[in-house]
């Protein structure tokens, strides 16, 4: 059967041939993996991912993935912890600030004028300002490979979510509301976000 689409088609080994690497915008738009984490020696970081999601319910487990060695992977690695802070539309900007590279003694809560919250069952600081925060212990890093077993330089970091916070507002008659919040989501492209907002929303139940 003929293809209904004029296809663009291509092996990622052989390049896209595009202007900018589509891969990035036909996976999104993504949650965004702002986390933060500590050296053990005192230095606080906090740093965006765009390669972040949730993988398992009970025991709830998210994982994000460094592309090269940087300061989180590093600190994951060190002490066993992070936490994960949800983005909104109101501290976009802020986090774009999180994200300059900058040398590890540098703080980022410091550089985007963000407050550190102490966690309640890890040392790693959450953001205060955000409504949404998880606090994670890792359970796995594992370093990425090729379908031939060659190493890739970028590892995945897989935590169980210990400890939940919400800001009450966002719970409606009990149940959260995803919108009400406005997360941002990482999308194609060089510069490309995404606003969660509530006229997105639909509602499909799943078949009985």
């Amino acid at each position: 059967m003929t293809a209904p689409f004029d296809l663009h088609s291509y092996e990622p080994r052989h390049g896209h041939g595009l202007p900018h690497d589509p891969f990035n915008a036909i996976v999104g738009p993504r949650p965004i993996g702002w986390i933060g984490s500590h050296d053990g020696a005192g230095h606080r970081n906090l740093a965006p991912y765009s390669f972040f999601n949730a993988f398992n319910y009970v025991p709830p487990i998210v994982g994000f993935a460094s592309i090269g060695r940087k300061d989180t992977l590093r600190n994951a690695e060190a002490t066993g912890e992070f936490s994960w802070n949800l983005v909104t539309r109101d501290l976009a900007e802020r986090m774009n600030t999180s994200c300059a590279a900058v040398p590890p003694h540098v703080d980022e809560f410091a550089l985007a004028g963000l407050t550190p919250l102490p966690s309640r069952q890890i040392a790693a600081p959450r953001v205060a300002e955000s409504p949404v925060s998880f606090e994670c212990r890792v359970t796995q890093i594992v370093q990425l490979t090729t379908a031939a077993g060659a190493e890739v330089p970028t590892w995945l970091v897989l935590g169980e979510v210990v400890q939940v916070h919400i800001a009450r507002h966002l719970l409606v008659n009990g149940i959260y509301d995803t919108a009400a919040a406005r997360p941002v989501l990482r999308g194609g492209g060089p510069a490309d976000y995404f606003e969660l907002a509530p006229a997105a929303r639909f509602q499909m139940h799943r078949p009985t």
